[in-house]
């Protein structure tokens, strides 16, 4: 199925690059199938344990918390090991933590294995340095929009799915096996993607970072950016370690929490310190122009993704419970509903890859971003009164500029700095979770409709800021090889 554009992709194509580009949002599905496979099954599982509100609000939270650290993590490995060894295994170790999931018999277990399945969220960042690796400039977009896309739609299907699939098992044990199947799956298909894909074509060089243990930087002013970005992620965490303390679900002791806040401060300390070994040489030269980079730009696109996918995260998490108690549906139904907004993924992410790629980076984010404030405007406006066709409508038509605006965001990511794709699409991803994190932290302290007005808020403060601050990138996509001579890789 070409799209009428030049840099449309043929899906259906038997080649080596449209083969890996389906191998890898394979993977990317089942990643997300396993990170929200508890979503749909949460009232099982809190009759099952006795769980508290306030225990499924922290589990909800512990879902996305990893991910922020995990994503920084995996994307320097990426860089360093490539795609096909990092993405296995993430899909191998997750799998091992879903049965462990499945297995739990207490709250404390339920947390910890939650809390450690939030790492399979960094998947993302490994496939969007292998798309970039096998697409050129002028598609990429549209490439990591499909990656992206058909990937994320894993946890519409487990909100439509699941449900179904335990009621088959049956009892009160339905909801183990069901999450349990997913882990063996992930596990099965770990191996099939080590065996069947390769990181660059062939003859291609796969370029790594030259340095490793922080993001290289070209400005001091961009170095001063980086450690400002650096900040929210710390801080989203010391939020979890406040909300599992005596102030929240009580799971963890106040010398727990300050310990927790102390050793976070030490890891904003030491990433300072790494970040200042790495980039030092920016303060006393100039950096030869063909290894800068705008840093202001990984900024603001860490800002949009974090109003989008960010937005997506706490919503799919909340949404089913919600829809479920605002019009006294059934599980089944309102899983089903919920999964519309993660559902819209199959088309407008890729819409919005292909959109950024034709008609401008900054335009298209621009125009998703005000678009997703005004949907979640509308969000805020569900209730029983509105009545449950409202809620469908407003739903569709916030996710379809939510899930465009976060296949725009990857669509820049790649053209900024080759060799440093997996760590900015790290760090870009990891403010999604940040989002994550805080929206859901908000959605656990106050009303659903102050919880959609918080995000339509931030969205419009990001929509002003890339008016103001974004720039499209230009010039050519350009490497120096280990002789010293110049590859232009690609013209944007």
């Amino acid at each position: 199925m070409a799209l009428p554009s030049p840099t449309g992709i043929n899906i259906f194509r038997r080649d080596r690059s449209t083969g890996v580009l389906h191998l890898t949002w394979i993977a990317f599905f089942i990643s997300f199938f396993v990170w929200f496979n508890h979503a749909p099954l949460m009232t099982s599982i809190q009759a099952t344990l006795g769980l508290t509100d306030q225990e499924v609000r922290a589990i909800l939270i512990l879902n996305v918390a990893l991910t922020i650290p995990a994503r920084v993590v995996v994307g320097m490995l990426v860089d360093r090991l490539g795609p096909r060894r990092v993405y296995s295994a993430l899909l191998v170790i997750s799998g091992v933590l879903c049965l462990m999931f499945a297995a739990a018999q207490s709250f404390a277990m339920l947390a910890l294995t939650r809390f450690l399945l939030g790492f399979v969220g960094a998947g993302f960042v490994v496939g969007a340095r292998m798309i970039s690796e096998w697409f050129p400039a002028k598609q990429v977009g549209l490439a990591q929009g499909i990656y992206g896309g058909w990937g994320n739609f894993g946890s519409a299907a487990a909100a439509v799915a699941l449900p179904s699939v335990a009621l088959i098992f049956g009892g009160d044990e339905g909801w183990r096996l069901a999450v349990a199947s997913t882990g063996v799956v992930a596990m099965v298909y770990g191996v099939i993607y080590y065996n069947s894909v390769t990181d660059t074509p062939q003859g291609a060089t796969y370029f790594k970072p030259k340095k490793s243990g922080a993001l290289e930087v070209t400005s001091p002013g961009d170095f001063v950016l980086y450690l400002l970005m650096q900040a929210p992620m710390i801080l989203a965490l010391g939020i979890l370690a406040w909300k599992l303390g005596p102030s929240g679900v009580g799971l963890l002791p106040d010398g727990a929490v300050y310990g927790a806040y102390l050793f976070l401060a030490a890891l904003y300390a030491y990433q300072i310190w790494q970040a200042y070994q790495v980039n030092h040489t920016v303060f006393t030269q100039t950096v030869p122009e063909i290894h800068q980079y705008k840093f202001s730009q990984v900024v603001i696109l860490g800002m949009t993704y974090m109003v989008t996918f960010g937005s997506e995260l706490a919503v799919v998490s909340m949404l089913p419970l919600y829809l479920m108690s605002t019009f006294d549906l059934s599980v089944a139904t309102a899983g089903l509903l919920a999964g519309g907004f993660a559902g819209t993924n199959l088309f407008a992410r890729p819409m919005g890859g292909w959109l950024s790629d034709t008609f401008g980076r900054r335009r298209i984010s621009l125009v998703l971003v005000g678009g997703a404030a005004c949907g979640y405007l509308l969000m805020s406006l569900i209730s029983a009164d509105t009545g449950l066709v409202f809620a469908v409508f407003a739903t569709l038509a916030c996710s379809i500029f939510v899930n465009a605006g976060n296949g725009s965001v990857y669509a820049v990511i790649p053209i900024i700095k080759r060799r440093l794709t997996g760590q900015i699409a790290g760090m870009v991803g990891a403010f999604g979770n940040v989002g994550g994190v805080l929206f859901l932290t908000v959605y656990a302290q106050f009303s659903p409709q102050v919880f959609f007005l918080t995000i339509a808020a931030t969205s419009l403060f990001t929509f002003f800021a890339t008016l103001i601050f974004f720039q499209d990138p230009k010039g050519a996509m350009a490497e120096i090889e280990p002789d010293g001579s110049v590859t232009m890789i690609d013209v944007v």
